[in-house]
């Protein structure tokens, strides 16, 4: 989920594996019409968990960023500063909610997202809204049409560190998109077209492009890259009020954030897919569920995430009900079912093993 990246794609790769004999994976119908009807009762988002969860990760956040900043021992600076990225990566998380929950669902939910995370973060809700839905449609996931999917178990070894750290740049690639992109493409239609394109969303597949924004889009892009335009200018003009430091340490609070994120990303799925369509149950077992006992997964996949792969199969089902839709799944449909074969135990494994298939000759 961070700004389209420049990962080059692994062009011998598809050639290479052409000849393996793919077996499709047929819809496991039990399963689908399962998670259907044992979860109808738990199907409604609820505003006091959503804003009270929101507020206190994003009040968390920016007030250990405060402290990082004007601490003077190294030591608590930077204790401070990975308490500020851990709170504001659970903050900036609900713009995956936002791209699914319904528009009178959580009245003003958005808004206020937008003005306490995703302006200051330089990452408005546009930035996911039109797209993250693209990654659900059935006949796009996995596919080249797919933004936010790249056969990354499939490409070459070095591609895996360089996805990650590519995050590394990503605070400063919004600010430069904001500051100075966004004036520019008011004056010069063809850098607003090619901003629009390829720099305003949050996608992985170097070959997404971006369509223009319709409806009720389109009013909010304009309102929120106004926001976010200003916003850069005044972060830009904070050096010369309370020099460099405050915003460097924004920026590597920021990064850490984003870093995060990405390998949050390069587990979320098994990225085993060469491009052809895929079934839901097929769509189901290439992602990934990290469910309990282990903690862990709950700081590096809040908000949910740590069902990925159930949110797959209920993609409008709420955060805050997806442990409970696990449960009564797990329960119904028992251990060696295909809902079992989504559950992993954690992100070590799951990373040497997309790194173990990178390293095969193909």
């Amino acid at each position: 989920m961070t700004m389209q990246q420049t990962i080059p794609a692994d062009r011998g790769a598809p050639a290479a594996t052409a000849q393996r004999v793919r077996v499709p994976i047929a819809d496991d119908k039990a399963m689908l019409r399962a998670a259907r009807d044992l979860t109808k009762d738990i199907a409604v988002a609820s505003p006091a968990i959503y804003w009270t969860d929101m507020l206190l990760s994003a009040a968390i956040g920016y007030g250990a960023l405060a402290g990082a900043i004007l601490v003077e021992t190294p030591l608590a600076a930077v204790a401070l500063g990975l308490i500020a990225a851990l709170a504001l990566y659970r903050a900036l998380l609900f713009i995956h909610e936002l791209s699914h929950i319904h528009r009178d669902a959580l009245p003003g939910f958005r808004a206020g997202w937008n003005l306490l995370v995703g302006i200051p973060l330089l990452t408005p809700s546009f930035m996911y809204e039109g797209v993250h839905t693209l990654h659900h449609k059935r006949t796009q996931y996995g596919t080249v049409e797919d933004p936010e999917y790249l056969p990354l178990a499939l490409m070459k070894p070095w591609s895996l560190p360089l996805f990650v750290l590519v995050a590394l740049l990503a605070p400063v690639a919004l600010l430069f998109r904001f500051a100075v992109l966004v004036p520019l493409g008011a004056l010069v239609p063809a850098i607003r077209k090619l901003t629009w394109q390829r720099f305003s969303a949050l996608s992985i597949n170097p070959r997404f492009r971006r369509r223009p924004p319709e409806g009720e889009l389109r009013g909010r892009v304009l309102r929120q890259e106004a926001g976010g335009f200003v916003w850069s200018w005044l972060l830009i003009g904070s050096v010369f009020a309370l020099g460099w430091k405050p915003l460097l340490v924004a920026l590597a609070v920021v990064s850490v954030t984003a870093v995060l994120n990405q390998l949050r990303t390069l587990v979320a799925h098994l990225w085993e897919n060469e491009g052809e369509p895929m079934t839901v149950t097929a769509q189901f077992l290439d992602s990934v569920n990290v469910p309990p006992p282990g903690v862990v997964a709950e700081i590096w996949a809040p908000v949910g995430l740590r069902y990925h792969a159930l949110h797959h199969l209920m993609p409008s089902m709420p955060y805050h009900s997806l442990p409970e839709a696990h449960r009564r799944l797990r329960d119904n449909l028992g251990v060696g079912s295909t809902y079992d074969g989504a559950n992993h135990k954690g992100m070590t494994m799951l990373v040497a093993r997309i790194a173990r298939s990178t390293m095969r000759p193909r």
